[in-house]
């Protein structure tokens, strides 16, 4: 009997691993290797602060001259947030709604397309998956010879409908993009 139960649950440990290896494209990086900071100033009328968004690729993933993703990887964007400064200053920030300074908009989709932070997955110059991220904190620390260090730790609904943690980071110079 204790060998029958035994193979019973060896069987299901293999039947389960099958299935996820089947379904999987490879999992969110740990590191992004380019970053963006895209500036917009005063963009809400009744907000006092400026806006920034961040906009990370992963090995792979690049923007052509047009502003296009080509390569297969991974797209990080957060697309509000809020900051007392022109640009992203030493600190936390928090997924929040208040759109105060050291907050960003969490994870949202309006009529099909989404807003907040998300991580995109493209293959082949194609979206494949959108992942909304609804909550989470992101540490910039100021390091030597211009770089930022960007920590993230990021909370979202998964496939199976449990709460995942996702923790990545990217160092190096942020690219200034203003879109005044």
């Amino acid at each position: 009997m204790k060998k029958i139960t035994i193979g019973i649950l060896v069987l299901i440990a293999m039947c389960a691993c099958r299935k996820y290896s089947a379904d999987y494209r490879g999992l969110p990086p740990k590191e992004f290797n380019l970053a963006y900071e895209e500036t917009y100033g005063r963009y809400y009328d009744s907000i006092p602060y400026d806006v920034v968004a961040l906009d990370l690729y992963s090995e792979g993933l690049e923007l052509d001259s047009a502003h296009r993703m080509r390569g297969t990887g991974y797209n990080l964007y957060l697309s509000d947030i809020f900051v007392s400064a022109t640009t992203l200053e030493a600190g936390t920030y928090h997924s929040d709604t208040s759109a105060r300074p050291f907050t960003f908009l969490p994870g949202r989709d309006f009529e099909g397309t989404p807003y907040g932070i998300y991580l995109l997955y493209v293959e082949e110059d194609k979206l494949q998956s959108i992942q909304l991220i609804d909550s989470g904190y992101v540490e910039v620390r100021d390091t030597t010879n211009s770089l930022t260090d960007l920590q993230f730790t990021l909370y979202y609904k998964n496939s199976y409908g449990s709460r995942a943690t996702y923790k990545t980071h990217f160092q190096g110079s942020l690219i200034p993009w203003a879109k005044h």
